[in-house]
């Protein structure tokens, strides 16, 4: 079922006329950012792409490359929030992931006067918001941000892996597949994983030990 724009008109019906979607990737990779997106699209909004939004799970990589462009150029703004790794062991990874939401959030161009937000309560934002369940999968402008949110950490990923060769970033985006878990054991941790996530804290354990 494709995400609808429900939400968004019902709220718009109320006065809330900049309805954001925020959404963020990254919360299982051992290494890499935690990156979140917030998005307003236009209420009129009429485009033959916004049929193939979905939660970016759901598409392709080429999928969501195609509808990176579209999306940030109709939109009346787009936000991007990063946590870097070292904050990411310093705070926790929900604290971390409320952290880059806000981030995204104060970045619009154009402040938004509530919140659709997948899963997660936000009350430090300041403004009203809705946490929805599988929102990425419901809610139009959640699943453009979960899209904005992916391609912007996977190209990120591609330019840390030039940066930090062999452990395989550019494909495995720093998740824990074999490969990565091998290059791990072979390389050591690098700068940018997450030394608090449990496969890299035992390692660095073995490693002192």
């Amino acid at each position: 079922m494709a995400p609808t724009r429900r939400e968004e008109r019902a709220l718009q019906r109320r006065g809330f006329l900049r309805v954001a979607g925020l959404d963020e990737v990254g919360r299982g990779p051992l290494a890499g950012p935690l990156v979140a997106a917030a998005v307003i699209l236009p209420s009129d909004l009429r485009a033959s792409w916004l049929s193939k939004v979905r939660d970016s799970k759901e598409l392709s990589e080429k999928g969501r490359e195609r509808l990176f462009g579209p999306i940030v150029q109709a939109a009346v703004a787009t936000g991007i929030g990063v946590v870097q790794p070292q904050e990411i062991d310093a705070l926790g990874i929900s604290a971390a992931n409320r952290l880059a939401m806000l981030r995204a959030k104060d970045s619009l161009a154009v402040a938004p006067d509530y919140l659709l937000i997948d899963a997660v309560h936000l009350e430090e934002a300041g403004i009203p918001f809705k946490a929805i369940i599988h929102g990425d999968a419901l809610c139009l402008s959640i699943a453009a941000a979960s899209i904005v949110a992916k391609v912007t950490r996977d190209r990120t990923m591609r330019v840390l892996d030039s940066l930090y060769p062999g452990y395989g970033f550019a494909q495995h985006k720093g998740y824990p597949t074999p490969s990565h878990m091998e290059a791990l054991r072979k390389l050591g941790p690098s700068p940018i994983h997450r030394r608090s996530f449990r496969p890299v804290a035992e390692l660095l354990g073995e490693t002192r030990g």
